[in-house]
């Protein structure tokens, strides 16, 4: 920036100076020409030709000596700045290709990893079919690798299902089903996890060779890693999650019918949230900040818009709008987990009444301390009627807040980035969209379509979310230095060829 500025200055200077040149280089030809005709002009009567004097003609002869070297000290500085200008152009463009190689990633990732993201949002719904089908519990044992082909052959399905008869699903509740009908239950199941070890596949194995290949910039490759230790914490989380309907035990002590605990399905259906808007966030990242680089004109007339003290509030209205939505699926997740949505089929009202008793919010037979001090998180967590009305109360303030905000945006349309208003016009669409899925959800009890495609509407509403609060977001510091000077590069290509120019046309007036 200083020697931007330092080439700036003596831009102006020389352009100054070379205008006094010029100025003087006329003056100069003009006596010149006096000089060598005045013995010719006729001097009028009463006027003395001055320019005969001795004394004109010594001072204009030390007026020319002193004008030639000075044309001559023109010439050799714009020789010295011809020579500097190549040297410079090539020590920015050095140090500005080595910034954009530590914070570029190639587009490619980008792509792959929000196709990748579409993968998880494929099973998330796919999940939530599994458990809606109650077929989650069908496979009884976790193979990751050699579980992945399913039983071929009579023999191997009967020994399949032999297993399945030992569990407590079976022995409790599915004893009347036979083969034909756990065959469809296990491919449910089976068709999840093998969409789960793809997913491993088609991450992983790309993600190692963007990172060799240094395709993907260091920062990337830290999100990478991380992405990839949530993707291994998954898959162990899935199975964690199915053993807590395989084991009698944790049944007995859970007072439950053989279905899975609501605190790890939910923890399974977060996990699977948070690798999605981590897969999707980082895709957007690497689009947005590539063609910030590749136009930093416009980039800088954006940055000046997000640096807007106005959207410093709507930045943290935006992600505090994101952990909500997120907040409001997690507690969807334990509605799943409860079967809550069972209850209480009306809507806007629970029954005939606004809310249930305080007596049926609070049970006290929720609670296992004798001394009853965990019965508010318990009922909570673990009483259907509380969880559905925890779940309604989130969802009707996530659709308040989305409304909120999407009013202020109209009113901060000036100072909004435009992809920021039509997101924020998307995501009021969304949350009216999953609003009205919710409420049909719970008048129809729960039909399998609707819930699946209830669903799958939480995580369109989060990707919506996403979407603003990432459009709204500032710039990461180097990649902000990286596109100012970019733009300083180009100002400063205009300003060394302009300083050229000034030094020939110098050096031609000092010859002539």
């Amino acid at each position: 920036m200083l020697l931007l500025k330092t080439l700036l200055r003596e831009s102006n200077t020389f352009n100054v100076s070379s205008r006094l040149f010029a100025r003087n280089s006329v003056f100069n030809k003009s006596f010149t020409k006096l000089t060598t005709s005045g013995s010719s002009c006729k001097t009028p009567v009463g006027i003395r030709n001055y320019s005969m004097t001795p004394l004109f003609k010594e001072k204009s002869s030390q007026l020319k000596r002193e004008m030639m070297i000075l044309g001559s000290k023109w010439k050799s500085n714009s020789r010295q700045f011809s020579s500097f200008k190549p040297l410079l152009n090539e020590s920015t463009s050095k140090i500005t290709e080595e910034m954009a190689n530590s914070v570029k990633t190639s587009n490619t990732v980008a792509y792959w990893l929000i196709g990748t993201s579409g993968l998880v949002f494929g099973i998330v719904v796919l999940g939530g079919l599994t458990r809606l089908t109650e077929s989650g519990l069908s496979i009884t044992e976790w193979k990751p690798v050699t579980g992945s082909l399913p039983p071929i052959g009579q023999k191997e399905w009967e020994e399949e299902f032999l297993k399945y008869k030992e569990s407590p699903e079976f022995q409790q509740l599915n004893s009347h089903i036979n083969l034909d009908e756990f065959k469809f239950i296990f491919f449910m199941e089976w068709i999840h996890r093998l969409w789960g070890r793809a997913i491993g596949v088609v991450f992983i194995a790309p993600a190692i060779y963007f990172a060799v290949s240094k395709r993907s910039s260091p920062h990337v490759n830290k999100r990478l890693l991380g992405l990839t230790s949530l993707l291994g914490l998954q898959g162990f989380l899935g199975w964690w999650m199915v053993k807590s309907g395989l084991d009698q035990e944790q049944l007995d002590a859970r007072k439950s019918k053989p279905t899975v605990s609501q605190y790890r399905l939910t923890t399974h259906l977060g996990a699977a949230f948070c690798l999605y808007i981590g897969m999707l966030w980082t895709g957007l990242d690497i689009l947005k900040e590539n063609k910030w680089m590749k136009n930093p004109d416009q980039a800088t007339k954006l940055f000046q818009k997000l640096n807007n003290p106005t959207l410093g509030p709507m930045r943290k209205i935006a992600l505090t709008l994101l952990a909500f939505c997120f907040v409001t699926a997690m507690s969807g997740g334990m509605v799943a987990g409860l079967d809550a949505g069972m209850i209480y089929n009306t809507w806007p009202k629970m029954g005939v009444t606004w809310f249930p008793s305080g007596r049926e919010l609070m049970d006290p037979n929720f609670a296992r301390r004798e001394d009853k001090k965990d019965i508010w998180w318990r009922n909570l967590l673990e009483n259907p009627t509380t969880v559905q009305l925890v779940h309604r109360t989130f969802a009707t303030a996530a659709f308040c807040g989305v409304f909120a905000v999407h009013m202020y945006a109209l009113k901060k349309k000036l100072v909004l980035p435009r992809n920021a208003q039509m997101s924020v016009h998307a995501l009021m669409g969304v949350v009216t969209l999953q609003a009205t899925l919710g409420i049909l959800t719970i008048l129809w009890v729960v039909p399998t379509p609707l819930a699946s495609l209830h669903q799958a509407g939480s995580l369109a509403l989060v990707t919506a979310a996403v979407i603003f609060a990432n459009q709204v977001r500032k710039p990461r510091g180097n990649v902000k230095t990286l596109i100012n000077s970019g733009f300083a590069q180009q100002l400063l290509k205009k300003t060394t060829n302009s300083g050229s120019k000034i030094m020939t046309e110098a050096s031609k007036l000092a010859t002539k």
